[in-house]
């Protein structure tokens, strides 16, 4: 049944207990755009120990590739929306919070290490891909383990709400192998884990397991498991705002179409050597023309 505007009007007059409801119905919830000219300041998520994406630096301050990245995409923004005074203002978020962060307004975008999957698209939207990478396994050279079927009834830490943990079982059951998964919350509890031979292994991105082993204070220690367990797409999370998306990516391919972005590579990830084949090919594809 259609019902008039007349109509609708009419009750709402008529009604004063509708007067509420109807106002709201009215009335749509400002968008993202629109919240932060208001406010003069966007939230950015970062995380505390995402080495080397987003974590608390020397200074105790976020530091990391995805923290500069969105310090970047910022300073963009105050051009684009002719805004010299926006402030940023950093919200701590973990990989329990940060989709909640992002679905209740308290962060505009998170800059982490969080993988753009479908499910989490349900409640939540990515920019562009900011990184690849894939889920492998940190090992101490003196365990010996060189492959996921050397890991049989070995103990393996994994920070939950990570898409690694999710990965993680269907990993072993694929390989027939059975492991004692030790939960762990931050990944320097996982690594620490392994270097006090509390487990024989840490699962995680492998540029971050590859970090953790180059920053330590003795790298020849450490050893990279031959095994890729997933494909990790990074995106910044925000929320289902196209608008605010476009902004974003508008400012992502900037910086690709720059090459300031293999300038940012090489602070974070010089140790490493250049870009694989997977990440060039993510940062040619994603520069988009105007």
């Amino acid at each position: 049944m259609v019902v008039s505007m007349d109509i609708r009007r009419w009750t709402c007059a008529l009604v004063p207990g509708l007067a509420l409801a109807c106002a709201h119905a009215g009335a749509s919830a400002p968008s993202t755009l629109e919240r932060i000219k208001s406010a003069k300041v966007i939230k950015l998520g970062y995380r505390d120990s995402a080495v080397p994406f987003s974590y608390l630096g020397s200074e105790g301050k976020p530091v990391g590739y995805s923290v500069d990245l969105c310090t970047r995409v910022v300073e963009g923004l105050r051009g684009e929306l002719e805004m010299p005074d926006l402030r940023a203002e950093w919200v701590k978020v973990t990989p329990e919070t940060r989709v909640d962060a992002v679905v209740d307004g308290d962060v505009d975008l998170e800059c982490g290490s969080t993988t753009a999957t479908l499910t989490r698209q349900k409640r939540v939207d990515f920019s562009n891909l900011i990184f690849v990478d894939g889920a492998s396994l940190l090992s101490r050279v003196d365990a010996g383990l060189g492959t996921l079927g050397q890991l049989a009834g070995k103990r393996v830490a994994v920070v939950t709400g990570t898409t690694t943990e999710h990965i993680l079982y269907d990993a072993f059951k694929k390989a027939g192998v059975t492991v004692q998964v030790v939960p762990v919350k931050i990944t320097r509890d996982g690594f620490a884990a392994v270097d006090q031979e509390r487990v024989e292994a840490y699962a995680g991105d492998r540029a971050v397991l590859v970090n953790l082993a180059l920053t330590s204070a003795h790298p020849e220690r450490y050893t990279i498991i031959d095994a890729w367990m997933s494909y990790e797409p990074y995106g910044l999370m925000l929320r289902r705002d196209p608008d605010f998306r476009l902004a974003v990516n508008r400012q992502l391919a900037r910086i690709y179409r720059s090459g300031s972005i293999l300038e940012l590579y090489r602070t974070w990830f010089g140790k490493l050597g250049r870009p694989g084949n997977l990440l060039a090919a993510m940062y040619e594809l994603y520069a988009l023309p105007e």
